[in-house]
């Protein structure tokens, strides 16, 4: 067979484009599709209305809904519209005959429509015995594709047959097979006759093999499948017989024990539906089906949830108010908000559990007082821990198709208690997380929210469950872990740290009693006078709470327990030299600093969500290391802290002349600030002033009283502002023995929070603005 030239290019013509999605239209054959985009209406109209033809283009992302020109392929197919016939919904059905390919010059819109602008391409036929030899191939494997099980409707096996040249029967043979849309494009993309049918032929030998592994596959499986289901057929048929000689069905008593529960269980009467539902379904499940396990535990579950249990609040506020007083010291916020919640209950039993969040660092009692709420309100209590969690289900519960699965912890608790008013503590709700499997605190978001909580759903038991009842209490150590959403469903109670008289009240009342108890000691064989207590609470702790009190306190009744047991000591009196040799040297020096300030460092207060702390803070004016003087931040600091650094060195800088009594400014040097201990991070605008107090340090060579603490952000102006955590700030500094504490004038307001006689023992200074700060930290003699 001679080969002749394939492809003859006729002269540039225009249409109107139709963009088609996961498709390619092939000439010779007849397309029907659905038109519904405005752009594609408005160019099918436009061929209607002029010869009735139209280029479609196939587009590259089928998920682009307003394709544009660089989102279509330039080889489509010249089509006739046969008909187009309107559909009531606004769209079109249009039929379409592909007439020659069309390779696109030009593509463009105009009229709010795809216009392209090309030449259809002409082939020739092959007629050799090469071109009839790959036609009689192509036609036998594309019928073994069919009979191998190919989706293809048979009038395609006949229509190819009644082609004779290799290029139209490639083109059938390939809009038939469910092939991508790429490799569809890649066929009418290829002009050559012989390079078409080669591709085709390619693709069903390709196609040909692997529908035989697939049907091989299938009749294994079949067979497998056979014999499981013989398997059943026996093993049933022995059950029935078993049945017959016994009389009875084994699952008859389960079933009547499960009816009797659904029927005690009081349950709303959609979840009696479904309970009920359930139960039909597991009537006609298999015996040690998987299926009918998971139906049995669906409605163990169901039927033992606490639907219409409610414990009698004991509505005594006399009676609630001892329990408090009791077992805390101190925290009035907290307990004024729950005798008024039980006041309130006396007079409007409608009332709505509230749901309260305690924020405070650890150890200052959050956790134990919801046991007391608790038994003040004669109520059952349950605590579940959210740290570390990380998943949705945890809270939502997992889907029943999975194996193995359960409701979240809220049911979970719910359940365990027996009753649908218990106190509810959600712990650690600052440390959940988030990840792939969800988002856990999104997930509370229904649980805690007070209009919708008497509706809340879990995934496993699918069924409302009323949570209004509940009084929710969260615990956090601070509301940045909290995103603002929940933050806005609850009510921040928060928890300040204990002074140091309410620490020694607590070990008084609370701590040396448990502890005595723990040991198995009386009172009367240990002895803790108070300055020995103080003695502890001074040098071998430094905290917001009272835990490593405890610890302590546990230390000194070990080693009386110890004194007891070897020596048989009948009564221990711990003074500071068997304190000493108990706890070993004192970790803190209370009240102790140097006797003299050093240039460039100050004392600043900080917030943590352990409570206020005491920092130093450094600055060192060194030499140019470079050609321009820079700044140098070390200590694990955060970018607000490093702004804020920023911020007091421009200000004490602007300042210079002033300070060093001298018009002309200091000559340029690099600056270091560090902020002690380099492994803890740190973050926050409160130290502006201590940074800007150590820099005007550094800068005049006038030390800062080591007395003198001081907490505020700075401007460029001077200014100090307001700071957060005033009240945690100025314990701290009481607790370290200082003398004097410098704050924003502005936060003058907070000083009420702070106990009398802890600003009895403090000079606290409010000041506006640096020059005040300057005046009060720095001495009036150069070092």
């Amino acid at each position: 067979m001679k080969a002749k030239k394939p492809v003859k290019r006729a002269r540039t013509r225009t249409y109107p484009v139709l963009p088609i999605r996961d498709t390619v239209h092939f000439p010779n054959l007849v397309h029907t599709l659905l038109v519904g985009r405005a752009v594609s209406l408005r160019a099918l109209r436009e061929a209607l209305n002029g010869s009735r033809l139209i280029v479609t283009l196939t587009q590259k992302d089928v998920a682009v809904e307003d394709p544009q020109p660089k989102d279509l392929y330039r080889v489509g197919t010249l089509c006739e519209v046969v008909q187009a016939v309107p559909v009531p919904d606004g769209t079109m059905r249009a039929v379409l005959r592909g007439l020659a390919r069309f390779n696109v010059t030009d593509l463009f819109v105009e009229d709010a429509a795809f216009q392209c602008r090309g030449a259809s391409v002409e082939e020739r036929s092959s007629n050799g015995k090469t071109a009839i030899a790959k036609y009689r191939e192509a036609v036998r494997l594309f019928e073994e594709v069919m009979d191998l099980g190919k989706q293809i409707p048979p009038e395609a096996l006949q229509l190819v047959m009644e082609l004779r040249d290799i290029g139209a029967v490639a083109d059938c043979i390939c809009h038939h097979l469910p092939l991508e849309a790429q490799a569809k494009q890649a066929i009418l993309e290829q002009f050559d006759p012989n390079r078409r049918i080669n591709e085709i032929l390619a693709t069903l030998a390709r196609e040909r093999e692997i529908l035989i592994v697939q049907n091989e596959i299938r009749s294994e499986v079949e067979r497998r499948l056979g014999d499981t289901q013989r398997d059943y057929y026996l093993r049933e048929q022995l059950r029935v017989i078993q049945q017959e000689l016994r009389g009875a069905d084994d699952r008859g008593d389960d079933v009547s024990e499960i009816q009797k529960k659904i029927k005690e269980a009081n349950m709303p009467p959609e979840v009696r539906e479904k309970a009920e539902n359930e139960l039909n379904r597991l009537q006609r499940a298999a015996p040690a089906s998987p299926e009918g396990m998971v139906i049995r535990t669906y409605l163990d579950w169901l039927t033992s949830l606490p639907w219409d249990v409610l414990s009698q609040d004991a509505l005594d506020v006399r009676r609630a108010k001892e329990i408090l007083d009791r077992d805390h010291f101190g925290l009035k916020q907290v307990k004024d908000r729950v005798l008024d919640f039980l006041a309130v209950r006396q007079v409007a039993s409608s009332l709505r559990g509230p749901i309260l969040c305690f924020v405070g660092p650890p150890g200052v009692g959050k956790t134990s007082i919801g046991k007391s709420i608790a038994e003040a309100l004669g109520r059952k209590f349950v605590r579940v821990s959210l740290g570390g969690v990380r998943d949705e289900a945890e809270i939502r519960g997992h889907r029943r198709t999975y194996i193995g699965s359960l409701p979240g912890r809220i049911i979970q608790g719910i359940h365990s208690c027996g009753t649908r008013n218990p106190v509810f503590m959600l712990d650690e709700v600052d440390k959940m997380g988030m990840d792939f499997r969800g988002d856990p605190t999104s997930a509370l978001l229904e649980a805690l929210d007070p209009e919708q909580n008497d509706k809340f759903t879990d995934h496993y038991i699918e069924c409302p469950f009323d949570l209004s009842a509940v009084m929710f209490i969260t615990t956090a150590n601070t509301l940045e872990g909290i995103p603002w959403p929940l933050r806005d469903r609850m009510e921040v109670i928060e928890f300040p740290g204990y002074t140091e008289e309410e620490k020694l009240q607590i070990a008084k009342r609370f701590l040396v009693p448990k502890q005595l108890q723990l040991h198995g000691l009386k009172r009367s064989q240990l002895s803790l006078r108070q300055d020995i207590l103080r003695t502890t609470i001074r040098e071998y702790t430094r905290e917001a709470g009272v835990r490593n009190l405890e610890r302590q306190i546990a230390t000194l009744c070990r080693k009386t327990a110890r004194l007891v047991a070897e020596e048989g000591v009948s009564r221990l009196v711990v003074d500071q030299e068997r304190l000493m040799d108990f706890l070993g040297k004192p970790k803190y020096q209370y009240g102790s600093k140097e006797r003299r300030g050093d240039v460039g460092t100050a004392t600043g207060l900080v917030y943590t969500e352990f409570g206020g702390d005491v920092v130093l803070i450094e600055v060192v004016r060194v030499p140019c290391q470079g050609p321009e003087p820079k700044v140098y931040l070390t200590g694990h600091l955060g970018e607000i802290m490093k702004e804020s650094a920023q911020t007091a060195i421009t200000c004490v800088y602007a300042r210079a002349a002033s300070l060093l009594g001298a018009k002309q400014v200091p000559d340029p040097c690099d600056l270091h600030i560090h902020v002690p201990a380099g492994a803890v991070p740190k973050d926050g605008p409160s130290a502006g002033i201590t940074i800007a107090t150590a820099y005007a340090s550094a800068l005049t060579g006038r030390p800062v009283r080591s007395d003198v603490a001081m907490t505020g952000e700075i401007t460029l102006r001077g200014k100090v502002l307001p700071v957060g955590g005033l009240r945690e700030k100025i314990l701290a500094a009481h607790r370290a023995g200082l003398k004097t504490v410098v704050v924003p004038k502005r936060n003058s307001s907070d000083l009420d929070d702070v106990p009398r006689h802890v600003l009895d023992d403090l000079r606290v200074v409010p000041v506006e603005t640096l020059d005040e700060v300057l005046e009060i930290a720095l001495d009036a003699q150069k070092k």
